[in-house]
């Protein structure tokens, strides 16, 4: 008896298999580090009948050193022990020999590398779908770069100075922003590091300065040469914050200037009053006696006491009883006082042949500009 069933044993061919990585376990039988690793039960030889195998139903293979791994590139969660030993056509046997036949592929990887094969097989863009795609990445791109380098309209002369205009001369700024109307100024680009807006020139009497409120109030004369810019527009560019005042002047070979660190002008409701201090310069100080005064005309004085400089001294200015600088007096002229005077320097009987007020913002500075 025990001679036939050592027969049968021997004649019983053992089951093979193989692996499709190119490393076997370790010797802890353990295969965590080895991904993929799929096992296969291979068929019995022919040369002799297979023994009738027996599934013993209550058999539970060891999973102690047992990994299942979930397919790269996929979330999905890994497939239990139940579930790849249902889904097989082997047995666990062979007590040391945990052997799993696997007679399908895990959906999870079928899915996926599906899914990879798709990827690979979905046509490339065409040449053209690739050029319009460019292109019309490029519109939008230089489009926004395009918006981004918009330059602002120039509200002052510093502004234009600031943008690269480093010539004097006439310019259109836009003083309430670019939905505004332009202005045409004369801009000073030179003097103590440029940036002035001028508002009145004195070179050659070819103006008359002697004139009426509205025309003083509008401005007149020409920018290249003699002008008032308007009393109206001065009080919109001093209004909008702190400016500076600077009065050049040249009688043959000598200069001399006034600078005012604190300049505007009121409303014309306020009769364009003048506001004035921080002197600074070589000129002396002949603004100050003109501070808080309201402007005057030929034909309108603000005066209280009735007393018409205006008239009497034939220019428009901020008199007061009457004045100390009088810059749009009558050109040339030496006589009864009415010529173009700034006291502090050439006295009252001196008409000065040359003139320039012009302003810019305080915060401007040589030291800050370039």
């Amino acid at each position: 008896m025990l001679f036939t069933l050592g027969l049968l044993l021997l004649l019983t061919p053992l089951p093979s298999f193989q692996t499709t990585t190119n490393e076997k376990r370790d010797a802890t039988g353990s295969d965590a580090t080895k991904p993929n690793a799929v096992f296969t039960l291979s068929k019995p030889k022919t040369t002799a009948a297979p023994a009738k195998q027996t599934v013993h139903s209550t058999l539970k293979p060891n999973t102690a050193n047992q990994t299942v791994l979930s397919t790269p590139g996929t979330n999905q969660k890994p497939p239990t022990v139940g579930a790849v030993a249902k889904a097989s056509s082997g047995t666990f046997t062979n007590k040391d020999k945990h052997v799993v036949s696997v007679n399908q592929t895990v959906v999870a990887k079928s899915s996926s590398a599906s899914e990879v094969k798709a990827s690979k097989d979905k046509p490339a863009p065409t040449g053209a779908a690739q050029s319009a795609a460019a292109k019309s990445a490029s519109v939008s791109g230089a489009k926004t770069t395009k918006d981004k380098l918009q330059p602002s309209v120039n509200q002052t002369c510093s502004q234009e100075l600031l943008n690269g205009a480093l010539q004097s001369g006439e310019v259109d700024i836009y003083p309430q922003g670019k939905e505004g109307r332009a202005v045409r100024v004369y801009c000073d680009m030179e003097t103590d590091g440029g940036g002035w807006t001028v508002f009145q020139r004195r070179m050659n009497g070819k103006t008359d300065f002697y004139r009426t409120w509205s025309e003083y109030s509008a401005g007149f004369g020409n920018l290249s040469e003699e002008f008032w810019l308007g009393n109206e527009l001065l009080h919109n560019l001093t209004s909008v914050g702190p400016v500076s005042l600077r009065v050049d002047m040249r009688s043959g070979n000598d200069t001399a200037y006034a600078h005012y660190a604190n300049f505007s002008i009121d409303s014309e409701e306020r009769q364009y009053t003048l506001i004035v201090s921080g002197y600074t310069g070589t000129a002396g100080d002949s603004m100050k006696y003109h501070n808080g005064r309201p402007f005057s005309s030929r034909d309108k004085d603000p005066d209280p006491l009735g007393i018409h400089c205006a008239r009497a001294y034939m220019g428009g200015w901020w008199y007061k009883n009457c004045y100390k600088t009088n810059l749009n007096g009558l050109y040339g002229s030496s006589s009864n006082n009415q010529g173009v005077v700034w006291i502090d320097w050439k006295g009252k009987d001196s008409s000065i042949p040359f003139t320039e007020m012009k302003f810019r913002p305080s915060r401007f500075s040589p030291a800050t500009h370039g």
